[in-house]
């Protein structure tokens, strides 16, 4: 499944929790589980030689060899739990490296992200209504300081006369905007886990629509950020043109600001970014207010716009080219419902006031400016956006034009935090249903989604770079994606409504009915009408991100089906004394798949020791070896003859405790012939685990490791494709 309702998880409460990265077994795996406890035979457990819970030594801890801090004070029992119980609480500072590099770079960490947070506080980290409005909201609000010049941009090409189309389209634009907002009201109760698009597509129309929305989701937040970053750095360069040299590494230094401020977790993002949005709302707000009044001095009289010629003949592919160009206002008014569970309780309530906000600050914002600009006879001109334009002919004197210009150049900079917000999570609901990497699944040490974070921030950098930072040429692949998933959205919620027909379930599968239609009618002209000024990138990318996910998926379902428990069949015999290199219990089944084994009585081993030279490395490795109680072959890898006659010598003068098996490389080859030679060993006794213990000197000082070879390191990776051949280490540390 691409996802569950929220009937699935009222249960469990939001699933956006550390311990999501740690599934609980199925009912089914319980019982194989039990079965296979069941059949385990080892006899009485020896008493242990050391107190696990650490609480003997409590009272006399010493500093470890490799730390100065005690390793026994880095643990605490469980809080209430009674004696004897097993179970320690990691403290802090059990998570300090050892060496001074790493403690200093630990430091630097700390003042960059803040200490880490206990998971305990996830649910102190999220945000409350004014928070969350800020942030979530940035990438719908900044867009109306772009989405009317996009629309007149298109407009313009028929020359100044078609114009006056901004009026009525701007209008059907609004009409979309409160029939997609209505939309996702709807759905935040009805899936008040998060995920959006995702999740209700997937849900309702398969999990290949879901797949389909979840790529339409990530292509739109790589986006957002390139394209909410170039329009920023755009208004600064507009200002200050002296800078626009500068303007790709500003704008990848912006990122990395970004990522850097997301990393230090949701409510510390949240306080970092409230105050621009507010300052840009309340700057727009003001600049409206100027406007409207200097037009009803005059009557309200539009002022006629210079004269523009005709580059192309005005049509309705054009119109519908302008519909779907100034549409890019509408995106980020999905982020609310893919946020859900980062908003305090009760989540779905608070999440649906806030869209509300959010929609009827974005009509307030987008209707107010395109009208000025209409007003004010504005036309779009290279070097100068429209809203510079607008704010300087309002403001003609005094600081406010800098205001308005240095308030939009932060929104704008700062809307890619939405999607550094959103991106994360859906990255997060998609890991848990096995569509994306498993490491999506992990929340930091300050309770974030770094794995998430650093992605989107990579992706975003080599987008801007690619596209040199220019807002036009990224804006025609912006539609696409976006409204690809408002589509499958609004046409899973139809669905919904259909299949559960609550009250008043023919009303609301209207409504997303209009939204699912209107959506997907500036998903169809965008793409057909872009496609060859850049949209055919989105268009091929989703396809191939969705085979993406659906590769990992098989992926992880084999590897699923390939560790899932499997109850013994039968009832297998008791062990039997080992009796040489083959012995082994009789009763281990015959037939049993290569790492099949669940039980103890069905191993038979046998320890392989690679000795290069006799020294107390080969010694103690063989020692540790001989201990275990199975039938062990010591390996020699000799360059030529004589030098595997003088190493025979010399185990001989050892004392010849170990069978000795010597093999010549006439090619001076060491790794390549071990593993070879071990496979051939697998494949004449396929029934045999074999544990191959390699010695391997430890030394503390980074440069000294220079002076010495890295075999073991290699046999150890050359070893690890081996089925049935487990590699352990017997470590000899060396203190200079």
């Amino acid at each position: 499944m691409a996802g569950r309702s929220a009937d699935d998880d009222d249960r469990g409460g939001t699933v956006v929790t550390p311990s999501a990265e740690f599934p609980p077994l199925e009912p089914a795996e319980v019982d194989a589980l039990r079965r296979v406890g069941a059949h385990w035979r080892v006899g009485a457990p020896p008493a242990l030689p050391v107190d696990p819970t650490l609480d003997r030594y409590r009272n006399r801890p010493t500093p470890g060899r490799f730390s100065r801090l005690a390793p026994i004070a880095l643990f605490r029992p469980v809080p209430g739990a009674p004696a004897g119980r097993d179970g320690l609480v990691a403290a802090e500072r059990a998570d300090q490296p050892d060496s001074p590099l790493g403690r200093r770079l630990g430091r630097l960490r700390r003042v960059l992200l803040g200490p880490p947070l206990a998971s305990a506080a996830v649910l102190h980290e999220r945000m409350r209504k004014l928070v969350a409005l800020p942030v979530l909201s940035s990438d719908l609000l900044s867009s109306v300081a772009y989405g009317p010049e996009a629309l007149l941009t298109v407009l313009v090409l028929a020359g100044s006369g078609a114009l006056g189309l901004a009026l009525p389209l701007s209008a059907g634009l609004v009409l979309l905007m409160v029939a997609v907002g209505i939309s996702y009201r709807q759905t935040i109760p009805a899936y008040p886990h998060g995920a959006g698009s995702y999740l209700v597509a997937g849900d309702n129309l398969g999990v290949g629509a879901g797949l389909t929305a979840a790529a339409g989701l990530m292509l739109d937040y790589v986006l957002t950020v390139s394209v909410s970053i170039a329009a920023g750095v755009h208004a600064i360069t507009s200002a200050l043109p002296g800078l626009t040299p500068f303007a790709v590494p500003l704008g990848v230094l912006v990122i990395l600001l970004l990522l850097a401020g997301n990393l230090r977790g949701v409510r510390a993002a949240g306080n970092l970014f409230v105050l621009p949005t507010y300052a840009f709302v309340a700057a727009v707000l003001g600049l409206l207010v100027v406007g409207y009044l200097r037009a009803a001095g005059r009557g309200f009289a539009p002022v006629a716009p210079p004269v523009v010629p005709a580059t192309e003949g005005l049509g309705l592919l054009l119109v519908l080219r302008a519909f779907a160009s100034g549409a890019v206002s509408m995106t980020g008014i999905e982020a609310v419902s893919n946020a859900v569970p980062a908003f305090r309780t009760p989540e779905w309530r608070n999440a649906r006031t806030t869209l509300a906000w959010m929609v009827a600050m974005l009509v307030v914002l987008f209707a107010g400016l395109t009208l000025l600009i209409h007003l004010a006879g504005l036309v779009p001109r290279p070097g100068e956006t429209l809203l510079s334009q607008l704010a300087r002919l309002t403001f003609p004197t005094g600081p406010w034009y800098a205001v308005v210009q240095v308030t939009t150049a932060l929104i704008l900079l700062l809307a890619a935090n939405t999607a550094f917000n959103d991106f994360p999570r859906l990255l997060f609901f998609m890991a848990r249903a096995g569509h994306a990497p498993r490491r999506f699944l992990h929340l930091g040490d300050r309770l974030a989604f770094g794995n998430g974070l650093v992605a989107l921030a990579g992706t975003a950098v080599v987008v801007f770079v690619a596209f040199g930072g220019h807002t036009e040429k990224l804006i025609p692949l912006y539609a696409v994606g976006v409204f690809l998933a408002f589509t499958l959205s609004q046409s899973g919620m139809v669905v919904h409504w259909r299949r559960h027909r609550g009250d008043g379930w023919r009303r609301r599968a209207l409504v997303n009915g209009v939204g699912a239609a209107l959506s997907g009618l500036v998903l169809l002209t965008a793409a057909v009408a872009k496609f060859t000024e850049g949209a055919w990138v989105v268009v091929v990318a989703v396809p191939l991100l969705v085979l993406l996910f659906d590769r990992i998926h098989r992926h992880y379902r084999t590897l699923h089906a390939a560790l899932a428990l499997r109850p013994p069949s039968a009832d297998p015999a008791p062990p039997t004394a080992a009796c040489g290199p083959a012995a082994g219990p009789p009763g281990a089944p015959e037939g049993r798949p290569v790492e099949g084994e669940e039980l103890p009585q069905e191993l038979r081993h046998l320890v392989v020791v690679p000795v290069v030279r006799l020294n107390r490395a080969s010694m103690r490795a063989l020692a540790y070896a001989v201990s275990l109680g199975r039938p062990t072959l010591a390996v020699h890898l000799a360059p030529e003859d004589a030098e595997a006659d003088r190493f025979r010598e010399q185990w001989r003068a050892w004392g010849d405790h170990v069978r000795l098996e010597t093999i010549v490389s006439p090619y001076r080859a060491v790794v390549g012939p071990l593993a070879h030679y071990l496979e051939a060993l697998h494949t004449a006794a396929p029934e045999l685990v074999l544990t191959v213990v390699v010695p391997e000197v430890v030394l503390r000082r980074p440069g000294h490791r220079l002076l010495h070879s890295r075999t073991g390191q290699r046999l150890r990776r050359a070893l690890r494709a081996l089925p049935g051949v487990v590699v352990t280490t017997v470590p000899v540390h060396v203190v200079e």
